[in-house]
């Protein structure tokens, strides 16, 4: 089993920096231990004009077997020979893609501690692989690798050359080329699609392929034309894992729009092109309006649920009153540019005490979100499918049960007050639905009745006498804290 990758290079930019990418030194061939046998890595080639680094995978069939995976699909025992006699030595598979993550963990993650600027950097890459199991055929072949930026040649490999008239088979002879991709992005697509081509994996398949799937797909999996598909295979068809990972993978679709692309749209439905003076825009009143019902609630212990690029959790750090502010997102994108707009890593460790960053759904209960003041969901309600609010309801009203919750969402009534906003059309293309008052003030009111709480509405923008604000928020508090507010003030 085998594969190489190769790169040219210039008197800037030596070749020979695929060393210190792959953490592999260009003048020792090495050799890793597997469960399955043992991976070599060596270089064919290594100058400033051109670097190859190959992945020689040699598989001990007997180990296979006797690690209990020498079973045929669907589970049946394969005949006794077959299980010895068979492609796994030499055909790129799941075995391939397992050795790729283990002998180059530190490359696939992007991390290069002596030359840290180098795994960024996009470089001429080309990857070969001479015997590659494709059920699909070339097209299917081309059809995910395409979209990711590669020029593909996938040559079919004769059943017997002697013999052109038996046909194919279903290996392909493999060339990849592209000159805008890093080598962890080129090792990542590797990882997730040499399995799926083979639509086979040599190990049991449980929940956690999920998230490692996630991990290697960031960035290019939620928007690939084949997304399905690649779910599928690379799960094993496992029908509750794919369901799982292609719901997650929708959440990270929804919170990784472009935070700009969305400031961009508020800014330009509010424009009044008659105004001598830029109106503040309406992402700028909606985070001063949150602020002020969280000061008015007295939370000092603030949750950011979906808190995307960080844009609140900035505003919060800037008042004292609130000690601890946690934000939240499906998406490890959108919390690494939070990170990055936050400055955690110079921010003072007192400021840093004060906030938080981790990665959860807000589909699924998380303890890690109980015990707070307050929860806010600013503009997140109207990412989600219908079907998967309960869900949200629960997980936020139900299980983590902060003191306040304040919940914004567009009016799509007041739509009509946009001039730039064609009719008929959402705000944002994420929005799966966009809900009048009197829709928005049914849902609240039946999700506090069943989990006690009370609720006010407060307009957000200019508040049209016809048809309302443009931004609807509730507050949901506890109605032990509203009576025990009631009776102070009594």
């Amino acid at each position: 089993m085998f594969l190489t990758i190769s790169t040219t290079g210039t008197p800037e930019s030596p070749a020979t920096d695929l060393g210190f990418l792959l953490h592999k030194h260009p003048e020792k061939a090495q050799a890793f231990s597997t469960s399955y046998g043992t991976a070599h890595v060596l270089y064919p080639e290594a100058d400033a004009g051109r670097c190859t680094a190959a992945l020689l995978l040699e598989v001990d069939a007997v180990a296979l077997v006797r690690r209990g995976k020498g079973k045929g699909r669907g589970g049946a025992p394969d005949a006794a020979l077959a299980q010895y006699v068979n492609d796994r030595p030499y055909a790129a598979s799941s075995l391939l893609a397992v050795a790729l993550s283990g002998v180059f963990s530190s490359a696939m993650r992007g991390v290069c501690s002596a030359r840290p600027e180098l795994p960024a950097q996009a470089r001429p890459l080309r990857i070969e692989v001479p015997a590659l199991p494709a059920r699909g055929g070339p097209d299917l072949v081309r059809n995910l690798f395409e979209p990711l930026g590669w020029t593909v040649t996938a040559e079919p490999v004769a059943l017997d050359a002697e013999f052109p008239e038996w046909g194919d088979s279903r290996y392909v002879r493999l060339e990849l080329e592209s000159a805008r991709l890093t080598v962890a992005e080129a090792l990542r697509h590797l990882y997730v699609l040499l399995p799926v081509l083979d639509d086979a994996k040599h190990y049991w398949v449980s929940s956690d392929e999920v998230d490692k799937l996630l991990r290697a797909g960031e960035g290019w999996l939620p928007d690939h034309p084949e997304q399905k598909l690649i779910t599928s295979r690379y799960l094993s068809r496992r029908w509750s894992l794919t369901r799982e990972a292609m719901e997650r993978l929708e959440l990270v679709r929804l919170a990784e729009a472009d935070d700009s692309e969305v400031e961009e749209i508020d800014n330009a439905v509010e424009a009044e092109t008659e105004a001598e003076e830029r109106p503040t825009p309406l992402a700028v009143q909606r985070r001063d309006a949150i602020i002020e019902a969280l000061r008015t609630s007295g939370a000092s212990r603030v949750l950011d649920l979906g808190c995307g690029q960080g844009q609140l959790v900035q505003a919060l750090l800037k008042d004292v009153r609130f000690t601890e502010i946690v934000g939240v997102d499906v998406s490890m994108r959108a919390l690494t540019i939070a990170s990055r707009r936050l400055k955690l890593d110079r921010m003072g460790e007192r400021q840093a005490s004060r906030v938080q960053l981790f990665q959860g759904s807000l589909a699924y209960t998380d303890n890690r979100l109980k015990g707070y003041d307050a929860a806010v969901l600013s503009e997140v309600v109207e990412h989600l499918d219908l079907p998967r609010l309960p869900a949200l309801e629960y997980a936020v009203f139900g299980s983590a049960r902060p003191r306040t919750v304040l919940v914004t969402t567009p009016n799509v009534e007041y739509n009509v007050r946009w001039e730039s906003l064609p009719a008929g059309h959402v705000r944002h293309g994420d929005h799966r639905f966009e809900w009048t008052r009197a829709e928005f003030r049914a849902w609240a009111d039946a999700v506090a009745e069943r989990h006690g709480y009370g609720v006010e509405f407060v307009p957000v923008g200019p508040d049209d006498p016809e048809v309302g604000p443009p931004t609807q928020m509730a507050v949901f508090e506890i109605k032990s804290n509203v009576n025990e507010k009631e009776a102070k003030a009594a």
